[in-house]
């Protein structure tokens, strides 16, 4: 027999990152910018969390960390693709690249040549089991609605991504504006990975994100650029994504490999469904330049 609130609570968790880093990327590319490097961004967040909280054994200390150091990374990812209006999509790749290699030459500088498993305290539950990031990755669905559609700062963002001409023309800084949510995403992304690390596994491990930043990259579209939609798909992967410890603990004979595919199977039909239907921010992707 299933536990459904069980399997209720571990479909929750799993979604947690995912969301974090999903509802970052909407804001990123509602104002017309699509950072590939997410996945990069979520691997310097988990790492960052780890790093801060076994120098300090401070959890708010790790969060902080976490959203920093992401934050920090993001920022150059816009000074190359914002304010110098190179492809977005090869300094994000580069940006995964830096992260990854980055990440796992510190934790061996600082852990062993070996890459010691290291063991932190992880996030206490708050509220029904579920822990800060969780409850922060909850309440931003309804912020960020009420941000974009009923504050003039998300008009603004909305016309960045749509009108970047006639935004300027308004008397608006598109470079500012994409270049602050570029940042608000990377933070995002930080405390995504913070929710791999400290959030729930208490541990770094080399490369933990495992594509979760491309997972979120697809989850924003086939959620068609919303709030609601990115936690919807975000549960989704994270129900899918549970059926493996549930198939573990009901004994299912499956070759485990299938459980372990069917999440990326599963986003790429959603992304495929969805993703028709959606309609992306006009100028997304597109570099702009000040006349």
């Amino acid at each position: 027999m299933i536990d459904t609130l069980a399997a209720l609570h571990g479909t929750i968790t799993l979604a947690t990152p995912l969301l974090l880093a999903a509802i970052g990327e909407t804001v990123v590319q509602k104002s017309g910018v699509v950072n590939v490097g997410l996945e990069g961004l979520m691997l310097v967040g988990a790492f960052s969390a780890v790093l801060a909280v076994t120098a300090s054994a401070s959890l708010p200390l790790g969060l902080v960390a976490a959203a920093v150091c992401s934050g920090l990374l993001a920022l150059l990812f816009a000074v190359f693709s914002v304010r110098l209006a190179a492809n977005q999509v090869v300094v994000g790749v580069v940006m995964n690249l830096l992260a990854l290699g980055l990440t796992g030459t510190l934790y061996r500088a600082r852990f062993g040549e070996t890459g010691t498993f290291v063991k932190t305290p992880t996030l206490s539950p708050l509220l029904f089991g579920q822990n800060a990031l969780t409850l922060l990755a909850l309440i931003s669905v309804p912020l960020l609605w009420v941000w974009f559609y009923k504050t003039r700062a998300g008009l603004i963002t909305r016309a960045c991504g749509e009108q970047p001409v006639a935004t300027e023309a308004g008397g608006i800084n598109v470079l500012r504006v994409r270049t602050l949510c570029v940042l608000f995403g990377g933070m995002m992304a930080g405390l995504a990975g913070a929710s791999l690390s400290i959030g729930t596994a208490g541990t770094f491990i080399e490369n933990m994100t495992e594509g979760r930043g491309f997972i979120a990259l697809a989850i924003v579209t086939s959620g068609r650029w919303s709030a609601v939609g990115c936690l919807v798909a975000a549960l989704v992967f994270g129900g899918v994504e549970q059926l493996q410890f549930i198939g573990q603990a009901q004994g299912w004979r499956l070759p485990y490999q299938l459980f372990l595919a069917l999440p990326y199977v599963v986003t790429l039909m959603i992304l495929v469904l969805g993703g028709k239907t959606g309609q992306a921010p006009a100028a997304l992707g597109k570099p702009y330049r000040r006349a």
